[in-house]
């Protein structure tokens, strides 16, 4: 069963690491009141390649990327 990467927006802390890893699934978006500038957001969950978006959850400091099966 295929999956897709999810960013837990709540637990993001905007530190771009994702984003810089692998821009082709994930960017940053604007989080006015959200205690940061900004959070990362999917914007493309086919992107790349399973272990290069495992590498940038493997980068996450705070782990709020995970997989939900389709």
């Amino acid at each position: 069963m295929p999956r897709i990467p999810v960013v837990d927006q709540p637990t993001c802390i905007g530190c771009e690491m994702c984003a810089q890893i692998c821009p082709e699934v994930f960017r940053m978006v604007d989080a006015p009141g959200a205690g940061h500038d900004h959070k990362s957001q999917v914007y493309n969950p086919e992107g790349a390649s399973e272990e290069k978006i495992e590498e940038a959850m493997d980068n996450c400091p705070v782990s709020c990327i995970y997989w939900e099966e389709k």
